[in-house]
C-alpha cells in the first residue's frame, strides 16, 4: 500500500506558485504504515518508489515551464511516525522547516529509520523531553533528501 501511495503522488496535480508558498502546501504528503507492512518492505523498494515519483514530477515541471528552482524532498517525522514528502518552488537551502535541517543524498537512511520504527509516533516515557519555545542552537538537524526537479 505504501509504495502505491508514494507512486500516486506523480498522478496528482502539482501546484507551483512561487508567489504564494501557502498554495504549495497541497504538494505535501505524509505516509504511515503499520508495523507488519513496514516489516514486509525493503528500503530499496521505498527508495525506488520515491525516485520514480521524482522523475515523473520532473516531467510535470518541464511541461509547466516553471522558471526558477523546484525541489522535491523527503524526510522522516519520527514524532508523528510518518514518512513525508513535498514539492516546493525553492532551492534546497530554502525549505520551509521551522527547525534546523541538513540536506542529504542518503534517502536509504531516512527510509530505513522509518521502516524500523516499530512504535510509530510513540515516545517512550523515559525519552520525553521538555519542548522549548524555539529550537536550541545545538538542536539535531533533520536529515532531508532533496531532488532538483529542474535539472
Amino acid at each position: 500500500m505504501l509504495l502505491k501511495e508514494i507512486r500516486a503522488i506523480a498522478g496528482e496535480t502539482l501546484v507551483l506558485s512561487p508567489h504564494d508558498q501557502d498554495a504549495e502546501l497541497v504538494n505535501t504528503s505524509w505516509f504511515g504504515a503499520p508495523p507488519h507492512e513496514r516489516m514486509g518492505l525493503t528500503s530499496d523498494e521505498v527508495v525506488a518508489a520515491f525516485e520514480e515519483t521524482a522523475e515523473l514530477l520532473r516531467d510535470q515541471v518541464a511541461t509547466a515551464k516553471q522558471p526558477g528552482p523546484v525541489t522535491f524532498y523527503v524526510w522522516h517525522d519520527g514524532e508523528a511516525g510518518q514518512l513525508r514528502c513535498s514539492t516546493r518552488t525553492c532551492g534546497p537551502d530554502e525549505l520551509p522547516f521551522g527547525s534546523p535541517y541538513r540536506v542529504t543524498s542518503d534517502l536509504h537512511a531516512i527510509v530505513t529509520e522509518f521502516l524500523v520504527d516499530r512504535a510509530p509516533g510513540a515516545i517512550a516515557w523515559g525519552q520525553l523531553e521538555p519542548v522549548p519555545f524555539e529550537p536550541a542552537p545545538d538542536a539535531d538537524e533533520q536529515p532531508v533528501w532533496v531532488c532538483d526537479l529542474c535539472s
